[in-house]
C-alpha cells in the first residue's frame, strides 16, 4: 500500500457543507471576525501564539491561510452558519505531510457558540473529507495540556492520546507541556 495523498483537491479550493454550517475559503473581509476570535480571552488561552491586536495582523494570517494552499501545503477554513451567515470558527489541515499522508489539524470556534455541536459537526465532516477525498491516513492535534474541552472532543471522536512531551514548546518566556493526539483512517471506518 503506497501512502499518496490526492493533490487535485488543490486545483480549486473544496467548499463543503454540514447540516448547519458552510466551509469555504478565507475571504479579506473575514479579518475583523477572525481579529474578533482571535483575540478573544477564552479562545486565546490555549492558542500558545501571539494574540492578533489588529486587524492587519489577521490580514496576515488569511494571506498565510492562502499561500499555504496554494502551495499545496495545507487547508484552512472558515466556518460560516447558515442560520446567521455569520462568521463562527475555523478548522485547518494546516499541515499536510505528504510521505506520511497525516494532516496536523487546528480549530477555533467563537465562545458564542460553545456547547452547541458545532466543532463536533466541523470535526466529522472536515476529517471524513480529509480521509476520503485528500487521502490522508491519520491526523495529529498537538493541544495545550490544559485545553480539557479540545481534549475532551477530540477523544469523542475517536482520537487517541499518543504522547505527552515534557516542556517541549516555548511561547512566552516559558517551556510548555503539550499532548499529541492521532486518529488514524481504520478508526473510524
Amino acid at each position: 500500500m503506497e501512502a499518496q495523498v490526492n493533490e487535485q483537491v488543490f486545483d480549486a479550493f473544496p467548499e463543503l457543507e454540514s447540516d448547519r454550517l458552510i466551509f469555504r475559503a478565507y475571504k479579506k473581509e473575514d479579518a475583523q471576525a477572525l481579529l474578533n476570535m482571535r483575540s478573544h480571552n477564552a479562545v486565546s488561552k490555549y492558542m500558545d501564539t501571539a494574540i492578533p491586536t489588529r486587524v492587519e495582523d489577521t490580514i496576515k494570517r488569511i494571506e498565510g491561510y492562502h499561500n499555504a494552499f496554494n502551495e499545496r501545503k495545507g487547508i484552512t477554513w472558515a466556518i460560516i452558519e447558515k442560520q446567521s451567515n455569520n462568521h463562527i470558527g475555523d478548522f485547518g489541515i494546516w499541515r499536510i505531510e505528504r510521505q506520511n499522508s497525516r494532516g496536523e489539524i487546528g480549530y477555533i470556534l467563537h465562545p458564542d457558540f460553545w456547547g452547541k455541536g458545532y466543532m463536533t459537526e466541523t470535526l466529522n465532516t472536515l476529517i471524513r473529507f480529509g480521509f476520503n477525498t485528500i487521502n490522508l491516513h491519520s491526523y495529529e492535534a498537538n493541544v495545550n495540556i490544559e485545553n480539557e474541552n479540545s481534549k475532551a472532543l477530540l477523544l469523542k471522536l475517536g482520537f487517541k492520546l499518543e504522547a505527552h512531551f515534557r516542556e517541549n514548546f516555548y511561547f512566552d518566556g516559558q517551556f510548555l507541556d503539550s499532548e499529541i493526539y492521532c486518529l488514524i483512517k481504520s478508526d473510524i471506518n
